[in-house]
């Protein structure tokens, strides 16, 4: 097996970096050459200017997606920035496949080389009612399911002192996970209540995995980029998203905080690239993170705008008892 280059010096926590900081700005200085990367969900947004980004500061990124032909046209501009040796490739996943899951965890497992970091960024929001194909919720088999799989498959491909990234939501807040009808047989279907479920057991996921790899200096972090205008609202009615800013304006308002701003692309990934490369990796581990801050737990609802995972979200007992769960779903068993 390829051995990974060493660790890039982890430069400490500062509170020069927050909500309006971008890619560039947590990468200034940083050289990510020999860096190898794993990007899911890298046909629109995040997913592209967070490869963007470590490519033009030398990673060598691969991308999955489940259009490759729209992913193509989306990272067209990227290896033009490529920079040390930096560049892209593009390989299909469909999360919302165990078979397509299978497929891409088997050729990158043949390819035999370790990655530094891996983050599991696509997913989908607020759907229809509807199953994977293997019969899963769509939310919670296309956000969970498929990276659970896929990074538990491909986890001995992360190297010693490498870095899973999560990228969950601030949505996680609408609702714990529901153990006994993960897919919604009894619950009357809700679109955002299947979605703050699934971003839930993002977060859950990444807690469980960094308890069971730190042994091998491997952390894991979840995080919420922020609100930002991409692809991933586009299950919302027509006024959707306007009367939910309008609702979260009022409750900042009553909390005595400033009206809600949305995030640019580059200011949403910046706490993906801050947690992979950036952060203390001690500092970061099994914790959930936002505007590239270490995230405060909290037990209840304070407004919409205020930072905070909620203490379900990062309980050691609910991640665990998530991840049996999960194994018994894609019939497979992985580290203990």
């Amino acid at each position: 097996m390829e051995q990974s280059h060493p660790p890039v010096k982890e430069i400490a926590m500062a509170a020069a970096f927050g909500a309006t900081s971008t890619t560039d700005d947590v990468l200034s200085g940083v050289n990510l050459r020999g860096k190898r990367v794993l990007i899911t969900g890298v046909s629109a947004g995040l997913g592209v200017e967070t490869a963007r980004a470590l490519v033009s500061h030398g990673a060598h990124v691969i991308g999955t997606a489940r259009d490759l032909v729209k992913a193509e046209h989306a990272t067209a501009g990227i290896q033009a920035q490529a920079a040390n040796g930096g560049g892209l490739k593009l390989m299909a996943l469909d999360l919302a496949s165990l078979a397509s899951v299978r497929t891409c965890s088997e050729a990158l497992l043949d390819e035999d080389q370790l990655f530094d970091v891996v983050i599991a960024n696509a997913g989908v929001m607020w759907t229809p009612f509807g199953r994977t194909a293997d019969g899963f919720e769509t939310q919670f088999g296309t956000n969970h399911l498929g990276h659970f799989s896929l990074v538990n498959r491909i986890a001995e491909l992360i190297a010693p002192r490498g870095r899973l990234v999560v990228v969950a939501s601030t949505g996680h807040r609408g609702s714990d996970v529901d153990l006994e009808d993960l897919n919604f047989d009894r619950t009357p279907y809700d679109p955002r209540l299947a979605y703050a479920r699934s971003k839930t057991a993002n977060i859950l996921f990444a807690v469980e995995f960094d308890r069971r790899h730190r042994g091998r200096g491997i952390r894991a972090t979840a995080v919420h980029p922020g609100v930002i205008k991409t692809e991933l609202d586009r299950h919302m009615t027509p006024g959707e998203m306007g009367r939910v800013v309008e609702q979260i304006n009022a409750m900042s308002m009553a909390a005595g905080h400033p009206p809600f701003q949305y995030k640019t692309v580059p200011q949403g990934a910046a706490t993906s690239a801050w947690a992979a490369f950036v952060a203390p990796s001690d500092e970061v581990g099994g914790r959930y993170c936002e505007n590239c801050q270490v995230s405060p737990v909290i037990r209840e609802f304070v407004s919409p705008m205020s930072p905070g995972v909620m203490a379900y979200a990062v309980d050691p007992e609910n991640a665990h008892a998530l991840w049996i769960r999960s194994e018994e779903m894609v019939g497979s068993r992985f580290l203990s």
